[in-house]
């Protein structure tokens, strides 16, 4: 499943983005799919999950209320809608899909990753 990430550039601190993941091939919605990041320097950390219909979501602890998951599946792709930006989050994000239709927040239980898209909060 290739995935062709999108969307990220540079923002001012409590600005809004939305990433996009664009995925190829008929079996993107059977999978769910995720969106991880990572900071430089740092490990790549899980930021949000969603299932194969949609119906279900997973966050990040610290991101839940700012962040937003969702998935069309007439179009391939799923999104991360990223409000009240942080400096902290300041990261290169992927996108991935997991060989499980359902929710998963396991990096290793991701398949498919894409090639990142960077996202530079300013303050």
């Amino acid at each position: 499943v290739p995935l062709q990430a999108s969307g990220g550039g540079l923002v001012q601190t409590g600005d809004s983005l939305r990433l996009s993941c664009a995925a190829s091939g008929r079996t993107f919605s059977l999978y769910s799919m995720g969106w991880f990041r990572q900071a430089p320097g740092k490990e790549r950390d899980f930021v949000a999950a969603i299932n194969w219909s949609g119906s279900s979501t997973d966050y990040a602890d610290s991101l839940k209320g700012r962040f937003t998951i969702s998935r069309d599946h007439a179009k391939n792709t799923v999104y991360l809608q990223m409000n009240s930006l942080k400096p902290e989050d300041t990261a290169v994000y992927y996108c991935a899909a997991s060989g499980s239709a359902e929710i998963t927040t396991t990096q290793a239980l991701y398949n498919y990753w894409g090639q990142g898209t960077l996202v530079t909060v300013s303050s």
